[in-house]
């Protein structure tokens, strides 16, 4: 959490995001004191995600409202960025839009300040917000690709893997190692990128918990 300290909410036992830029969390380790932390922290109207290579320990009174297996993967041998002048940065004035495509295409967690994360990009088709991708979890000397999707309207142009690579691209630029999420199941993005020059690191476990309601 050391970029995101801002962003963080708890303590060093188990922290969240702020509940507006992303559902992720995650407890020091397995140990009571840490998950009782993180079981403070779950909230009762909206999922916390744990995002772990291995099994996931349940904190204690934690309903899991769904789990899922994915995958981390690392760039090994990037394709050079193309240049595209439709790519733009994206912020704060297009926040309504980047939310509502994402709520769309459900790249993955993406909520009203997710873009505060910082790094998005994107391509407008006809004044309308067609592609984006952009930077999320930021571990040192790493940096998360999240956000990728394009518009149903817009597939088949290969926006989402141009809008990748840029973005990877700017990553390694920094001296930092690009790496990305994608569920196992989700075959086509996995082999996109592949294509693009990222490699299977591991498999992930994905859980959604919540605080019963009362």
């Amino acid at each position: 959490m050391d970029r995101h300290a801002a962003f963080a909410r708890g303590n060093p036992r188990a922290w969240r995001y702020r509940p507006d830029i992303s559902p992720f969390a995650a407890a020091r380790d397995s140990s009571i004191e840490a998950q009782s932390a993180l079981a403070g922290l779950l909230p009762s109207d909206a999922p916390l995600v744990l995002l772990e290579a291995g099994s996931i320990a349940v904190p204690p009174g934690a309903i899991v409202e769904k789990q899922a297996v994915g995958v981390q993967m690392v760039a090994e041998a990037l394709k050079p960025a193309p240049s595209d002048d439709r790519v733009v940065p994206l912020g704060d004035a297009d926040a309504a839009e980047m939310l509502a495509l994402a709520t769309l295409t459900e790249p993955g967690p993406f909520l009203s300040n997710t873009h505060l994360f910082g790094g998005f990009i994107g391509i407008r088709i006809d004044g309308r917000l067609a592609a984006m991708a952009g930077e999320r979890l930021k571990p040192p000397g790493h940096c998360e690709i999240s956000g990728v999707c394009t518009h149903p309207d817009f597939r088949g142009r290969g926006l989402a893997g141009l809008l990748s690579t840029i973005v990877a691209n700017r990553i390694a630029a920094r001296g930092e190692v690009p790496f990305l999420h994608a569920y196992a199941s989700n075959t086509g993005a996995i082999r996109l990128y592949e294509s693009l020059g990222f490699r299977i690191r591991c498999e992930v476990s994905v859980l959604a918990l919540r605080r019963p309601s009362i």
